[in-house]
């Protein structure tokens, strides 16, 4: 039987339990509404994760505001002229999200690739050797608690169905399902728009001109900005997941502190030494 590592962190079908959907790897009555709904039978829905959407969402959003607060705060540091801030920010943001959308397609793609790839060496087994394949699936259901005659049951009926044995077959080994892959474009445009949403956030205070707030200068509202909606986005995706929006937060404003800190400091010794 083929086996292969799970493939890179995208979101994917999980091997489908007792209970579950076997077509698709959730249970039964999952919806992509994003909330939890309790029907009259008593059974519950489920959010959709198997779009590979949100995972490139979060990363471009979080990177895009945390990269271009950085890079605004390291120039601002320097020394840098508003003019020299906003080119930096609008360069940043392009070549950002440019680079994450190529980046998110062609590891998706590859990772696809690499999945049908072993599809096709288990296709190759289940033809070539299928009284071995159907010992080794019954040998799994063995080891999920299955009796064993009930085991080899239920294994000679899954290898009468050819695509339905090779399903299962997948599931076991790879860990996904193979009709239910992410789509590289979805990942790719995800990471675009997001992106260039969150690095745009840093740079509103210099695009609509404003001189002083409260008494600070553009800098410092900008990084005001931006940690405003760091705090904000990494609260939403903490609710987005069930857990504390005050964790999510917190942690969050704090990579993104960290990060914009450092940058700042490093921009402002370099800034002083060139002077």
């Amino acid at each position: 039987m083929t086996t292969a590592g799970e493939a890179r962190d995208g979101p994917q079908s999980r091997t489908a339990g007792p209970g579950q959907d076997q077509s698709q790897g959730r249970r039964p009555g999952s919806a992509g509404d994003g909330h939890h709904q309790h029907r009259r039978d008593g059974h519950h829905q489920h959010r959709d994760v198997s779009g590979g959407w949100l995972r490139p969402a979060v990363f471009g959003a979080m990177d895009g505001l945390v990269t271009n607060a950085s890079l605004i705060a390291g120039v601002g540091g320097g020394g840098g002229s508003s003019h020299a801030l906003i080119l930096t920010g609008l360069a940043g943001l392009a070549a950002g999200a440019f680079s994450m959308a190529t980046g998110e397609f062609v590891s998706v793609s590859s990772q696809n690739e690499l999945v049908a790839a072993e599809v096709t060496k288990e296709r190759h087994e289940l033809e070539h050797h299928p009284d071995a394949e159907l010992r080794e699936l019954a040998e799994v259901f063995r080891q999920q608690g299955v009796e064993a005659e009930l085991a080899e049951r239920v294994a000679r009926q899954l290898s009468a169905h050819p695509e339905g044995a090779l399903r299962v077959h997948v599931r076991e080994e790879l860990g996904v399902d193979h009709d239910e892959l992410p789509s590289p474009f979805t990942a790719a445009g995800a990471s675009l728009v997001t992106f260039a949403a969150g690095a745009l956030i840093p740079l509103v205070p210099y695009l609509a001109g404003i001189g002083t707030l409260a008494g600070f200068g553009t800098l410092a509202v900008s990084l005001i900005f931006a940690a405003v909606a760091a705090f904000a986005g990494g609260g939403l995706v903490s609710r987005i997941t069930d857990r504390p929006f005050l964790r999510g937060a917190v942690r969050q404003l704090a990579m993104a502190a960290i990060a914009t800190g450092l940058t700042y400091g490093i921009g402002n010794l370099v800034g002083a030494t060139v002077s």
